[in-house]
């Protein structure tokens, strides 16, 4: 067998792998290094204009702002087919971020390639697995001792393999890119959905399953389908109670949960002046909400001030040298255009169940009387990735500042969430911390907690109809703390802040009055903030772990008997068969986001152990034969037991099996765990009315078929107790429909037609089993 070094070398020439520190040597015109954490990794703007002016002379066209960024970090700009919504796109990312969730698998996988390094500046974050229970130091000494064997395995496998480490403690993935890695320009794939929340600093910042991050890390180019360009023209600008949380609260009424699929949202106009940066992060983190492949605004004085504030003043002088290429052409086409008048639009809050059900705080609560929703607020929570900002609680506390001087508190149970280590002891050093507990909040951890369902909620029981509020982005069905009758509501941090306070929903803060404890009546007044700490920001607790640049001698322990953590074995290759007689394992009725695949909350203390958290594998999915969740009929034995008992049942017994799903099938969370554990219990394909994106492209990364109906009416045509034959896969070819034989139990068989967007190198990870299996077939060619 050739030496290993020479199986590396053969593998990045077969795969076209730039070579690491590539782009310190190339920079010509002026050195400024990515982060203050990578002193020799460079911004390399000046490939960035090449790109762009080979692009732009081939289109012959104006570009969107979005283009340029795209384009701009082409793997082959000059021969690269570019055509929005039908080509795939070869692309080099600038770097990798992970939280530890989906850092496991990744880490896993990449360690299962046997690279020795990883090929772009990448990072793991911890963050998810801090639960929320007593309050900010005691949930967090907790969370690293019940974590202590994953936080191990991600700090050493980070060492090993060059990847910088953020300790539990540190924050929130997103707010830590935002205040150290994003800038304009910047092409950053994350794996995390709210990956886009780096568009708030002109940055294409995209979230991905585990597998395409790998692909990153090796050095491989990276493929996106070519995506559409929706514009939104912000004009006018925001004032008084309207937030820059009510901009993508107001688009997702607009656009729906899967209208922005397969396209990246690029904002611009006069409006967008009059929003922070942090504030644009806001909106672009919640974009993953209406299914956008990203979101991103242009390089303005608001990213300017931050980056400075942010201690990257050297960034933000480099940007104003390429400024032109950080903002779109003027004359440029949109796909779709959206205009929104900052100075009309009314404060938002969106729910329950779904984040695109929209409705003025004005009229929410006739709104909740009429629909028999809870009007009572049981808690009220700020914070999250979407709204942890020093701008976001420094509002929160101007509006606590003047319920306290009138001598309320809260009705509602209130809790604070601050983004990252570096918020927290600013707000503390300022004192927004302070006026917040007196309010009768409670500081949680620097982490997700219960916007991710890390939540120990004690002031209710499972089943008991309630109604919260909360400053995050998601509020699908049981998502924050598992009791599918939480009704919800996601808004502005502010309005969090005095609906807590009222501990109603029938409260509009913009018109009614409080009660003061003098009995005297009162209004709220319009909360009013500074963007960023007059002073430096506190940094806090340093929490971050550099790469040793001696790595030979780290190991990096897994445990055969670990619960946690569990290496993984290849996933079987096609057989050069069709796929005869597959079991529906369960046909999906409605919504089925990947929180209903594979669940979070109590669940992530299995993200890095395949087996165990396959037992979780579609629990939350309804069942269209009898309206339940996890509770399907199995097909041998006639009897309803769980799906994962089902998938197993059907593993051990060799029979292979397939979901049918609705619309928008996997939307959500990035979480490839929902992708991996079909193709690890047996399953073979997921028939769908459509798809969101980072889930099928999860579905095809590990030999999956995620194929949807050529007429969606035939999702009508199949039973769960069909059996079902897809045909064609011999000739399989971008393009080209399959052939479904629809076999029913009476002897009657019907013929469909499936499409797929599968291209040629996505069709070699079907074939190969895996895209992890074809890059080792691949290494040792």
């Amino acid at each position: 067998m050739a030496p290993y070094s020479l199986l590396v070398t053969r593998l990045q020439k077969a795969l076209g792998v730039r070579q690491y520190h590539v782009a310190s040597v190339l920079c010509q015109r002026a050195k400024v290094a990515m982060s203050h954490f990578e002193p020799n990794e460079y911004i390399r703007y000046d490939l960035l204009e090449k790109n762009i002016n080979i692009v732009r002379k081939r289109l012959n066209r104006p570009l969107t702002l979005s283009e340029k960024i795209v384009y701009g970090h082409l793997d082959d700009p000059a021969k690269q087919e570019v055509e929005r919504g039908k080509t795939y796109l070869r692309l080099r990312p600038d770097r990798v971020a992970m939280q530890d969730a989906t850092a496991q698998m990744a880490m896993l996988q990449f360690i299962s390639s046997g690279l020795p390094k990883v090929a772009v500046p990448s990072t793991i974050h911890c963050d998810h697995l801090i639960e929320a229970q007593l309050g900010g130091e005691k949930d967090l000494r907790r969370a690293k001792d019940i974590n202590q064997e994953v936080y191990n395995f991600l700090a050493t496998a980070g060492a090993k393999y060059g990847v910088g480490f953020w300790r539990p403690g540190s924050g929130i993935i997103h707010q830590i890119i935002l205040e150290n890695y994003a800038y304009p320009g910047v092409l950053l794939i994350g794996t995390d959905s709210h990956t886009p929340n780096g568009g708030g600093l002109g940055g294409i910042c995209i979230g991905v399953g585990g597998a395409d991050a790998v692909d990153v890390m090796a050095g491989i180019p990276w493929e996106l389908k070519c995506p559409k360009v929706i514009g939104v023209k912000l004009t006018g600008s925001l004032s008084g109670w309207t937030s820059p949380k009510d901009v993508i609260l107001k688009v997702a009424g607009i656009l729906t949960v899967k209208g922005g699929t397969g396209a990246i949202v690029e904002y611009h106009g006069p409006g967008v002046d009059s929003i922070s940066c942090t504030g644009m992060a806001t909106i672009c983190n919640m974009g993953a909400e209406i299914g956008a492949t990203t979101s991103v605004f242009p390089y303005n004085h608001r990213m300017k001030k931050y980056l400075s504030k942010t201690g990257r003043e050297d960034i933000a002088k480099l940007a104003d040298e390429y400024k032109d290429h950080l903002v779109p052409d003027p004359g440029c086409h949109y796909d779709q255009l959206i205009e929104i008048n900052l100075n009309e639009l009314k404060p938002h809050i969106n729910g329950p169940f779904t984040p695109d059900l929209a409705h003025p705080v004005a009229e929410v609560g006739t709104v909740a009387e009429k629909e028999g929703w809870p009007l009572d607020i049981r808690v009220g929570l700020i914070g999250s990735c979407t709204n942890s900002s020093y701008e976001d609680m420094g509002r929160s506390a101007a509006v606590a500042k003047q319920a306290l001087a009138h001598g309320l508190k809260c009705k509602s149970q209130f809790t604070i969430t601050p983004g990252s280590e570096q918020i927290r002891a600013t707000i503390e050093r300022d004192g927004y911390a302070q006026i917040l507990r007196e309010v009768g909040g409670i500081v949680l951890a620097n982490a997700c907690g219960p916007c991710i369902g890390q939540w120990d909620r004690k002031d209710i029981k499972k089943g008991e109809k309630n109604t919260i509020v909360t400053s995050y982005n998601r509020n699908f069905t049981g998502r924050n703390d598992a009791n599918p009758e939480t009704h919800a509501f996601v808004t502005s941090p502010e309005i969090v802040t005095a609906l807590a306070i009222a501990g109603t929903l029938k409260f509009n803060p913009e018109t009614d009055f409080l009660t003061g404890k003098d009995g005297k009546k009162f209004k709220l007044e319009a909360p009013d903030a500074d963007e960023l700490p007059q002073a430096e920001f506190d940094p806090g607790q340093d929490t971050y772990q550099h790469p040793p640049k001696d790595s030979s001698g780290q190991r990096v322990d897994v445990s055969p008997t670990s619960q946690r953590l569990q290496l993984l074995e290849p996933f079987d290759k096609w057989d050069g068969k069709d796929l005869e007689d597959l079991q529906i394992l369960i046909k999906v009725k409605g919504k089925c986001t990947t929180d209903h695949i594979s669940a979070a909350g109590p669940w992530l203390k299995f993200r890095g152990h395949l087996d165990n958290i396959s037992n979780n594998l579609l629990i939350g999915a309804i069942n269209v034969e009898n309206g339940k969740a996890n509770s399907v009929r199995n097909a041998v034995t006639q009897e309803f037991g769980p799906v994962p008992d089902t998938a197993r049942y059907y593993k051990k017994h060799g029979i292979r099996w397939v979901v049918i799903g609705d619309e928008n099938y996997g939307e959500g969370s990035s979480r490839e765990h929902a992708a991996l554990e079909p193709r690890h219990l047996g399953g073979r394909a997921i028939i769908t009315k459509s798809f969101a994106r980072i889930h099928e492209t999860n579905l095809k990364k590990q030999g999956l078929l995620p194929l949807t109906f050529a007429d969606p009416a035939d999702y009508n045509k199949i039973h769960p107790v069909d059996k079902l034959t897809i045909q064609g896969l011999k000739d399989f070819a971008p393009g080209k429909p399959l052939k479904c034989i629809i076999k029913h139990p009476n002897g009657t068989q019907e013929t469909i037609l499936l499409n797929h967007t599968f291209n040629e190198t996505q069709i070699e990870w079907f074939r190969a089993g895996s895209a992890l299996n074809r890059m080792k077939e691949l290494q040792q060619q």
